[in-house]
């Protein structure tokens, strides 16, 4: 069993910028959304996977990932997945002993910006960086597959 242990965040200011070690470029689409579990295909760059995800709210969920053929993934986002697709640049910045992985969103979620945190264990303590905004783990507005369906540009209160 997989088990993700993340944190998520906004961001409060541009800080984070500064101290970027790499960076890639992100497209998403989700085949289903269920109340219980999301399945969903990603690109990054050159590589691209199939993952299932749990879809419990809070910091812990069940992960499983599998890699799978560009061509493959590609056709899938074409052809078979939930439009609007996620468009994303992640930049990886490390802070102390973490790598905090931040999402700058494009398309229709453009504007919007968050920082994650994956820990080894739940109540790992991490240090937050000074451009680190509120905590939002628990809104599930800024999960991936709820900005699928109601993304950012369509939201009242930002």
């Amino acid at each position: 069993m997989a088990l993700e242990i993340e944190h998520k965040f906004l961001v409060a200011n541009e800080g984070w910028r500064d101290h970027i070690q790499k960076s890639a470029t992100y497209k998403q689409g989700y085949l289903s959304s269920l109340p219980t579990s999301s399945i969903r295909v990603r690109i990054a760059d050159t590589q691209a996977w199939l993952n299932i995800k749990s879809a419990t709210i809070g910091t812990e969920r069940l992960e499983f990932e599998y890699e799978i053929p560009l061509a493959d993934a590609e056709q899938i986002l074409t052809m078979l997945c939930n439009k609007p697709l996620i468009e994303k640049t992640r930049y990886f910045v490390p802070n102390e002993n973490n790598i905090w992985e931040i999402d700058e969103f494009a398309g229709d979620n453009q504007g919007l910006v968050v920082a994650e945190i994956e820990l080894h264990e739940a109540g790992q303590h991490f240090m937050k960086p000074p451009w680190l905004g509120a905590e939002v783990t628990h809104d599930l507005r800024y999960y991936n597959n709820n900005l699928a369906i109601n993304p950012y540009k369509n939201w009242r209160n930002k």
